[in-house]
């Protein structure tokens, strides 16, 4: 093979990237794509925009420093990033065309209208004689390769782990060599070497993420390189989000800046090794794994279904009451401070600790009876690793509604997890500063503060801060009811 495209979506590093890796070993000449598809990118600049009227999301940005990275490295190389704002099933075929490569080369993707899409520029290229070549890279284990006993696909976690640890050999983890040979990496033809869209040009502006989460692989790295030396906590730290006990590794992950064959192995090493904190952690990557082998095998999940079908019978709350109810869960105003700082610390920044997703999942669900789905969209449209198959996972495990999702009747209490998780109210301070002068007993319930500490502490409920918009355990009552249609499986 003479020439070949990679095509870069949601992998992009420069090494230990399987397309990439068999595009250097089989072609002579190898250049590299990016298509911004205004069909994932339309729908985010809906809602409110900036007074020039550009849109705020981080992703995008994240996105676009990460290819200015690899195009700049490229460039150190000889060759370059081919960049351009459209559609990918008109692009590519496009590029492939004039550069006249042999194959295009890319990495699996899991999701329905991302193989549907990738069907699309299939045919499109099979018709000029073009082959298109594609490799399993995100995940270490993908479709069917871990199956039960009985040859069917694995619906609980556990056993599912279980097998994938025993199955796991060092080939799986083994890093792909992309060191290019001298030159090959290919100069962009003078016709296709056009400047990487603006964000503006594409209706985005700048979000200045890269303050606090650096963006490409070296900045990947960086969090890496923070994070090793705290994993052997990790099993300690993971549920406290005052502290630094997770890995913020989630969102480089999602867009493939850095390997999971890397971070699998170091935790796997580590947890050979004794590690608790690392085994966890292994744990939490095969999580990863497990969701995008779910959504592989039951792609209707991308319909907005429940994986256990019986609960689409579930009447959720409607209306106006159901609307507000939902607004003030999304803008931080339900009157519980570890819901409410949980919201505050999505909306400022992308990011949730992973606990306080479950908290908030389970408060929206099960307090306020309002239907997962909105909850998924919300989260969808804020997380800067957001993950679809992680994402409709999560919320469904929160609803009970998924694949070995907690019982209906597993309620989190967000006062008690508010007590056990974060007992000074340090995270709650942060991001709810007008409860700082609370005592570390009233923070997680001002309204059973006293008259006499609210006055000192210059609130006011209704004003200063909300009252509760619902009470536990009228709402938790209320949950079993309206799950009461679905005990019979539950």
């Amino acid at each position: 093979m003479q020439k070949a495209l990679v095509w870069l979506r949601r992998d992009l590093r420069l090494y230990d990237q399987a397309a990439l890796y068999y595009s250097l070993r089989e072609s002579k000449q190898v250049w590299l794509a990016f298509i911004f598809d205004t069909e994932i990118l339309k729908p985010l600049l809906k809602g409110d925009l900036d007074p020039k009227g550009l849109k705020h999301d981080r992703r995008v940005d994240f996105i676009w420093q990460g290819l200015e990275q690899i195009h700049q490295e490229l460039r150190k190389l000889g060759g370059g990033l081919i960049v351009r704002f459209g559609k990918p099933t008109e692009h590519i075929p496009q590029i492939a065309k004039e550069l006249g490569v042999d194959a295009v080369f890319v990495n699996h993707d899991y999701e329905p209208v991302a193989i549907t899409r990738d069907g699309t520029v299939k045919a499109a290229l099979e018709k000029i004689g073009i082959e298109f070549k594609s490799f399993k890279d995100q995940v270490i284990f993908e479709k069917k390769e871990i199956l039960t006993g009985s040859n069917t696909v694995f619906s609980i976690f556990t056993p599912y782990k279980n097998s994938w640890l025993k199955t796991l050999q060092e080939k799986d983890l083994a890093a792909y060599d992309c060191k290019p040979k001298s030159g090959q990496f290919a100069a962009i033809p003078k016709k296709l070497d056009l400047p990487i869209p603006s964000l503006e040009s594409m209706g985005f502006c700048p979000t200045g993420i890269e303050a606090y989460l650096p963006p490409g692989s070296e900045g990947g790295q960086n969090f890496l390189e923070d994070f090793l030396p705290r994993i052997d906590q990790y099993q300690v730290g993971r549920d406290f989000p005052a502290i630094k006990g997770v890995s913020y590794l989630s969102t480089h992950l999602r867009f493939g800046m850095l390997s999971i064959r890397g971070l699998v192995r170091e935790a796997h090493r580590r947890m050979l090794a004794g590690s608790m904190g690392a085994t966890i952690w292994l744990s939490e990557l095969i999580w990863r794994d497990f969701y995008f082998m779910i959504l592989a095998n039951h792609p209707r999940l991308a319909n907005g279904v429940s994986f256990k079908p019986d609960y689409d019978n579930i009447v959720w709350e409607s209306g106006a009451h159901a609307k507000k109810l939902f607004s003030a869960w999304c803008e931080g105003k339900t009157g519980y401070p570890l819901v409410d700082a949980a919201m505050h610390q999505l909306n400022q920044s992308g990011y949730m600790h992973n606990r306080l997703r479950m908290v908030v999942a389970s408060f929206l669900t099960k307090d306020l009876g309002i239907d997962w789905r909105w909850g998924e969209a919300y989260f969808a449209e804020h997380l800067n690793d957001f993950e679809f198959s992680s994402n409709n996972g999560g919320w469904q495990w929160a609803s009970s509604s998924g694949c070995d999702a907690q019982p209906y009747f597993r309620i989190f209490n967000p006062i008690t997890q508010s007590e056990k998780f974060d007992p000074e109210g340090k995270f709650i301070r942060r991001y709810l500063p007008q409860l700082e002068k609370l005592s570390k007993k009233s923070i997680h319930a001002p309204w059973q503060a006293g008259h006499i500490e609210l006055e000192a502490a210059g609130i006011t409920l209704g004003r200063d801060y909300p009252l509760p918009v619902v009470e536990h355990d009228e709402a938790r009552k209320k949950t079993l009811v309206r799950y009461s249609i679905v005990k019979k499986i539950a």
